[in-house]
């Protein structure tokens, strides 16, 4: 009844997507109320994209931390500290008397909470999958999507309403109220397959000629790149559109749209990489990726960075759980939450150094054409280093 894709496996991967789509609201929500609080505070640009940029390192320490707890109790209570800590994060947030606290309260509640719902939920994801792993880690992923094309709109909505502080606060009742019940469905523990606790992963770090710390580097080093550049569009699209004077609802619709088209390209590399593999989906990701980024540089009409930001999410949507992927394929099951936790750290590290990056430049440039430029620089890191593993792969391939 609970197996290895069994019915049950498909419920609880059903419940993980949808407290992933709650507990992540902290990354988008930040950046929707971007202006308001810059206004509230009467700090620059680069100030209030330092916020977002300790949401992101607390989301980092929170995938590392409490991906390592779900290895060891389950994800059942470490999904309940996560509702206990996102919630609580937003009632502090909200009663914050300067921009420092609310920055404190974003990163050590909101953003280490918030790191539970994500990537450690999809390592608990790939161990009761066999079959069709890659497109259930997938799915699983895209829930952190499907709340970045859901909340940014429901934001803008309350905001009309209310001030960012009241938002915060209904936020706070909603991630708690609705995530306990959920917890319950992880209640059971990981599967018993043939006296182990999960399948073994196909591969080792041998296959490419490297010792798990020396893979788990480079895909650190990768990550970090892809994501200065991911962060581009997505921290500072709403604020853009406020700069061109599209105002903030455009600047919400982008990147709802964004992030819609994001939970499509982040199933469809699922099924991609079930059939060619972690590393070849990631290249082809990154370098679409790469292609998007080239767009913002020439885009600034209404309708073109609708389009853009369309064809961005539908570019770069398999790039994060290409990682999750490559590390079962790599890594043994028992190390699975540690290991994506420490590869998606760097990734979140990369969001919210570009987060800062972008905003430093804007105050620097007046404009954002020299962060997108910044980006699409750190974008090529990425596709050398994981350009330079599939190259290894093929060899030993080739003279196995």
């Amino acid at each position: 009844m609970h197996g290895v894709d069994s019915r049950y496996a498909w419920w609880r991967l059903a419940a993980s997507v949808a407290l992933s789509t709650l507990g992540t609201v902290g990354l988008w929500g930040v950046v929707v109320i971007f202006p308001a609080v810059q206004a509230d505070f009467h700090a620059t640009r680069a100030e209030v994209s330092f916020s977002y940029t300790m949401t992101m390192l607390g989301f980092g320490a929170g995938s590392m931390l409490l991906g390592r707890l779900i290895d060891t109790r389950g994800a059942f209570f470490t999904m309940l500290l996560s509702a206990a800590l996102v919630a609580a994060g937003h009632a502090l947030a909200a009663l914050a008397p300067s921009l420092w606290l609310f920055s404190v309260a974003q990163g050590v509640l909101i953003g280490f909470g918030s790191g539970a719902a994500f990537i450690p939920l999809v390592a608990d994801t790939s161990h009761w999958f066999a079959k069709r792993r890659g497109l259930a880690m997938a799915i699983c992923a895209s829930g952190n999507y499907i709340g970045g094309a859901l909340w940014p709109k429901i934001i803008d909505l309350l905001g009309r309403d209310y001030d960012w502080r009241t938002t915060y606060i209904v936020i706070a009742v909603i991630c708690f109220v609705a995530m306990v019940p959920l917890c319950f469905v992880l209640r059971p523990r990981l599967p018993v397959v043939k006296g182990a606790t999960a399948l073994p992963a196909p591969h080792s770090t041998r296959a490419l000629g490297l010792s798990p710390n020396g893979l788990q580097a480079l895909l650190a080093i990768a990550g970090l790149g892809c994501c200065v550049a991911m962060a581009m569009p997505q921290v500072h699209i709403v604020a853009y559109c406020v700069d061109l004077g599209y105002g903030t609802a455009r600047g919400s619709d982008m990147l709802s749209i964004m992030t819609a088209c994001g939970v499509v390209s982040r199933i469809a590399s699922g099924w991609i990489a079930d059939k060619i593999g972690g590393i070849k989906t990631l290249l082809l990701s990154s370098t679409l990726q790469a292609i998007a980024l080239l767009g913002y540089l020439v885009s600034d009409s209404m309708v073109s960075l609708y389009l853009v930001s369309a064809l961005f999410g539908l570019f770069q949507g398999g790039i994060i759980p290409s990682y999750g992927v490559i590390v079962r394929e790599y890594f043994p099951p028992k190390e699975a939450g540690a290991r994506m936790g420490i590869a998606i750290s760097a990734t979140i590290v990369g969001m919210a150094l570009g987060g800062w990056m972008g905003g430093k430049m804007f105050d620097l440039t007046g404009s954002y054409h020299a962060a997108f430029i910044n980006g699409i620089v750190w974008n090529a890191l990425n596709g050398a280093v994981i350009w330079w593993l599939l190259i290894r792969q093929n060899r030993r391939l080739v003279f196995a």
